[in-house]
């Protein structure tokens, strides 16, 4: 079967490249790109894991963002590019290094594929690029961006990448996808998230902070780059999203679903701010992320709901509850033996 986009026919049996595909989301990308027929090349760094390519019909090629000399041979032959690499972390010791991978090797590599012939480009953004309200109802694509909104490394250069894509897609066939909170199998390292679902499984967290944030199971994020890639505006960004939870809310999925008691004592904010500059201090001699930073507890203060409803009305994107996303990790992680 073949989508038309335009002038352009977006074909199954074509050849399509998933970057980041050991990482979680990435993982599930190729997955599901495999599924739906497309023929599949991966990308790997030297020494990465590649538990997550495991039984997956793919080829496999080196390819790093931060050594463009590595694109041109991983993206020849290729129709498609699915761009999920990227350096998430909430706090790095090197913030230069990372907006090195995050945007100027994300420009590049989508330059080398226009000139390598590729036809259209799927990049993976991120909610944590975009708006919010100031009331907490549900953020969109169109929500007004504040400088405040973009707290912390990772934020500011997913940001300051969209923006530069955008720039981009106005000349080049570029569609813009931004996960929400992904959860779901196959978080090997696991994301922050997904520590935060594994503690709480353990009994390791026995209070919260309000905030509140969207959660989406990693398998409807996968669908959705390709319902973009098949179906999307060039130029147009779509929320992959899910289910908006508080996160006393999410904390108390995982308990009922692993037989723990939901946590009872809430936390302000304030009061960790001097804990998490201690910590962030700590961090900075030996290299280790802290548990928190003053960065993490100003987003804990904002409530990062949004609406897929964009994705829904042009991809045809459907996501399924959070209690979903919940179940199907907690039993991965099990049978991963992460989780006794």
């Amino acid at each position: 079967m073949a989508a038309k986009h335009g002038e352009m026919e977006v074909g199954q049996g074509d050849l399509v490249l998933v970057t980041g595909a050991t990482g979680f989301v990435g993982a599930a990308v190729a997955r599901t790109a495999r599924a739906a027929g497309y023929k599949l090349r991966v990308t790997a760094r030297r020494g990465s894991s590649r538990a997550n390519l495991a039984g997956l019909d793919a080829e496999t090629m080196y390819l790093d963002l931060a050594d463009p000399a590595s694109f041109p041979a991983a993206l020849q032959g290729c129709r498609y590019l699915l761009h999920v690499a990227a350096d998430y972390r909430l706090w790095v010791p090197n913030v230069a290094a990372m907006r090195k991978v995050n945007i100027d090797g994300t420009m590049e590599l989508l330059r080398a594929a226009a000139k390598a012939g590729v036809e259209r480009s799927v990049y993976t953004s991120s909610v944590a690029a975009l708006g919010l309200t100031d009331d907490g109802s549900p953020a969109d694509e169109t929500t007004p961006i504040k400088p405040e909104h973009h707290v912390g490394a990772y934020k500011r250069s997913k940001y300051d990448a969209e923006q530069a894509v955008r720039e981009l897609a106005r000349t080049q066939n570029i569609v813009i996808v931004n996960p929400s909170t992904p959860v779901g199998p196959g978080d090997i390292k696991p994301t922050p998230t997904g520590q935060m679902v594994l503690d709480a499984a353990r009994g390791k967290m026995p209070a919260y902070v309000n905030t509140g944030l969207n959660v989406a199971h990693v398998d409807d994020v996968a669908a959705g780059h390709i319902l973009a890639l098949e179906k999307g505006r060039q130029g147009e960004s779509y929320i992959l999203g899910g289910e908006d939870l508080m996160l006393r809310e999410l904390l108390a999925l995982v308990a009922a679903q692993s037989g723990r008691k939901a946590p009872g004592l809430r936390l302000p904010v304030a009061p960790l701010m001097p804990l998490a500059w201690v910590m962030e201090r700590i961090a900075e001699r030996t290299g280790k992320t802290p548990l928190m930073t003053p960065d993490i507890l100003e987003m804990a203060k904002k409530k990062m709901f949004f609406s897929p409803q964009k994705a829904k009305n042009e991809l045809g994107y459907s996501p399924r509850p959070a209690a979903r996303a919940v179940e199907d990790a907690l039993t991965w992680f099990r049978k991963e033996g992460m989780l006794a």
